[in-house]
């Protein structure tokens, strides 16, 4: 159950063994005072689960009070003649209602758990109780002993005999509500964890129901103190957040880390021991995160850089037999794999994400098949590290090696594309690098599994912190800062996440903004091979970034009827079509709302142009310099595209679709680049390289050139 959280503020969660969980009144209860079973009924399942782990669980429960007005409301009711009804309605006695509530609530626990085959026990106290050493002498050993029967206690405040004026209202005395009770109880019985469920999902910087609200994930004092506007109290409790926000700090205070999370999530308790990044964290230590949050950024790189040179220090076939042990680690996996990414897309279902987002999230069947043999074929190529590039004698006796070598530490942000965790992982691999990943959130489970499946196959040697997985949206604002330690930034994804982070940082960012790839028709097309090309190009994978978004067809097709053969063979193939100036009015299509648009989708942009100038005019003010194609005969027309369009790939007679790094026979992408500078299309293995100069002489010193004779002489071929 602890597996999600490792080297996270969160990673203490691996040690606890004794939890106090406090439910709220708000979670015992729905909105209309009644009890809410479906809700208690999950939080019981859950404690079965966790007794079963072994887990020590303690249950600190409000909402006898507001049970037992609700049935003595109906009792009162029902014994009330027409004329009492007319008169005044006095309040129920608050002690009344605790002694009624207090028989059923514990009831309706112990129906829960016995059905569940588990053991429950019921504990009253009282405020003043505690001033008594030998009454908590005794509370603790009794419930030592209930926990080593896996008996479940179930403590809440005596309202019914409390010496308080106002038990429901006053906040003095030793602890002064079901919050600051379970509070005090963490801390006599020396518990790992206090939980504390809400009808919120944790604390927010203003009233939960603010749209401008934020949730707060780990509470630090000097930062928030002050600076958090509470709403009003709970419904039915008695002091709602506020009154968590001052148990909490006590009881992490005194070394007793806490977690407030909503109650009315089925699977919060589950998901607080995992790890996850739920509710609002209280630790002793959070202040110290907040100075160490960079260094954590840094750490992470160093590491990733230290594990590098390790791996360059090994033989070319201890690197390769690392890609193998991967490769055969994913095919073992296949079906864990498999469950956690079905896990993301129905959960990406669910939210109502785009279905071009879900269809790249998807690992289709085969994928990891695929995979796993382009990284065998990677693993195959000849090793590009050390590779001597050139060699030069520049004087007698000294020779000037160039060679490739790895870049670094590469940090690598991409959205919904598990895949290309794995391809990136293994051209890092094979080039020597280091490797920092961020995926995005809507594949996060897809994104830990395959993480954890590659580095467990990394050697000792080497170690695993080779390849680091940042899970917090939070952590790379820190890792674009470290243009000292982190060599490259690679961004796959949307506009806005590549001009985003080209924006923020000094490190050389090298990618794509846009697939805007277009596909011409000349007049002098095989009209058959341009259909085949075409339908490929938009329906192979619509999703894919080198999938066709414009069509442009040379305006002789208009008249011959190659037009309309197009758009119809695009249709059948259900793509909606939106059409250019010319295009819209001679098709009676909509025009898009602009030239430059990735769809995404099967849908696309058709445009008539004069002639193959026109249509690489087009291309240059409304393509993305990404992938372009010209469909002709004619080989002069041909010739004259395939020079002058300024793209990192184009294309003569062939789909849009080829411009990928398998296809390529480059084993892998890390992605694709319309950059100018050190890489340019699919970015394979050296596309991760960078040079260094190794020059081995016998003593030779400058002197102002005096003494040495210089040849330069070429002797790579030699």
């Amino acid at each position: 159950m602890n597996g999600g959280a490792a080297d996270t503020p969160r990673a203490f969660v691996k040690e606890v063994k004794r939890i106090v969980i406090k439910v709220g009144t708000a979670v015992v209860t729905r909105g209309d005072g009644r009890l809410a079973l479906g809700r208690l009924g999950a939080l019981c399942e859950q404690i079965k689960e966790l007794n079963y782990q072994q887990y020590e669980v303690i249950v600190v429960t409000s909402g006898a009070v507001g049970l037992g007005r609700q049935r003595l409301k109906y009792r009162k009711l029902v014994n009330s003649s027409f004329a009492d009804l007319q008169k005044p309605q006095v309040d129920l006695d608050g002690k009344a209602c605790a002694a009624v509530g207090q028989n059923c609530i514990m009831a309706l626990y112990d129906t829960l758990f016995s059905q569940l085959d588990v053991t429950s026990a019921q504990l009253l106290v009282t405020d003043s109780d505690f001033r008594d050493k030998d009454f908590r002498k005794q509370l603790k050993h009794t419930l030592e002993s209930l926990l080593s029967l896996r008996v479940v206690p179930i403590i809440n405040e005596n309202d019914a005999v409390s010496t308080r004026r106002a038990p429901y209202e006053d906040s003095s005395g030793i602890f002064w509500d079901n919050d600051s009770l379970a509070a005090l109880l963490a801390l006599e019985l020396k518990a790992d964890l206090l939980v504390l469920l809400s009808d919120v999902e944790g604390l927010y910087s203003g009233p939960p129901s603010d749209p401008e609200s934020k949730l707060i994930r780990t509470y630090i004092e000097r930062v928030h103190l002050g600076g958090i506007t509470f709403g009003d109290k709970s419904r039915v409790g008695r002091g709602g957040m506020t009154a968590k926000v001052k148990a909490a700090v006590m009881a992490a205070k005194a070394g007793v880390p806490v977690i407030i999370t909503s109650g009315f999530d089925p699977e919060s308790i589950v998901k607080v021991l995992q790890g996850d990044d739920v509710g609002t964290l209280f630790h002793r230590d959070a202040h110290l995160w907040v100075k160490t949050k960079e260094a954590g950024a840094r750490d992470m790189a160093v590491a990733a850089r230290e594990c590098s040179r390790r791996l360059q220090a090994l033989s070319s076939e201890d690197r390769k037999k690392i890609l193998l042990d991967i490769a055969n680690a994913l095919e073992a996996n296949e079906k864990v794999i498999k469950v956690e990414n079905d896990a993301d897309v129905a959960a990406a279902e669910q939210a109502g994400m785009e279905k071009a987002l879900i269809a790249r999230l998807a690992l289709k069947p085969g994928k990891i098949t695929s995979l796993a043999k382009s990284i065998r074929v990677l693993a195959s190529m000849v090793d590009p590290v050390g590779h001597v590039l050139k060699t030069t004698e520049l004087a007698d006796g000294l020779v000037l090696e160039k060679t490739s070598s790895p870049l670094g530490v590469l940090l690598i942000v991409f959205e919904a594309r598990p895949d290309a965790l794995v391809q990136i992982a293994s051209l890092a691999i094979r080039s020597g690098n280091g490797l920092l990943l961020k995926g995005g959130k809507e594949a996060r489970r897809s994104n830990a599994i395959l993480h954890k499946v590659i580095t467990d196959a990394i050697p000792d040697n080497v170690g695993r912190r080779l390849i680091g997985l940042v899970t917090s949206r939070d952590e790379i604002p820190d890792l674009l800062k470290l243009d000292d330690v982190i060599d490259l930034v690679i961004p796959r994804g949307s506009n806005k996440l590549v001009s985003s982070i080209k924006a923020s940082t000094k490190i050389p960012v090298l990618g794509h903004a846009d697939g805007v790839c277009h596909v011409y028709v000349d007049k002098s097309a095989n009209m058959q091979m341009a259909k085949r090309v075409i339908v490929d190009a938009k329906v192979d994978y619509p999703a894919a970034c080198n999938a066709m978004e414009t069509l442009l067809v040379h305006k002789d097709l208009v008249s011959s009827g190659g037009l309309n053969e197009l758009v119809l063979e695009l249709r059948n193939e259900g793509v909606v079509l939106h059409g250019g100036p010319r295009a819209s009015e001679e098709l009676s299509i909509p025009e898009p709302a602009s030239l430059h648009h990735e769809y995404s989708s099967l849908a696309c942009t058709v445009e008539i142009v004069d002639d193959v100038h026109a249509a690489i005019d087009h291309i240059h003010r409304h393509g993305s310099a990404h992938t372009d194609c010209i469909i002709s005969e004619d080989l002069q027309v041909a010739e004259t595209f395939l020079r002058q369009v300024d793209s990192a790939a184009v294309f003569h007679n062939a789909s849009t679709r080829f411009s990928d790094g398998a296809r390529f026979g480059l084993g892998a992408e890390v992605g694709i680049s319309t950059s100018r500078i050190h890489a340019r299309g699919p970015v394979g293995v050296e596309g991760l390289l960078t040079t260094r100069w190794l020059l081995r002489g016998s003593g030779q010193i400058v002197d102002g050139d005096k003494a040495i004779t210089y040849t330069h002489k070429d002797l790579t071929s030699v």
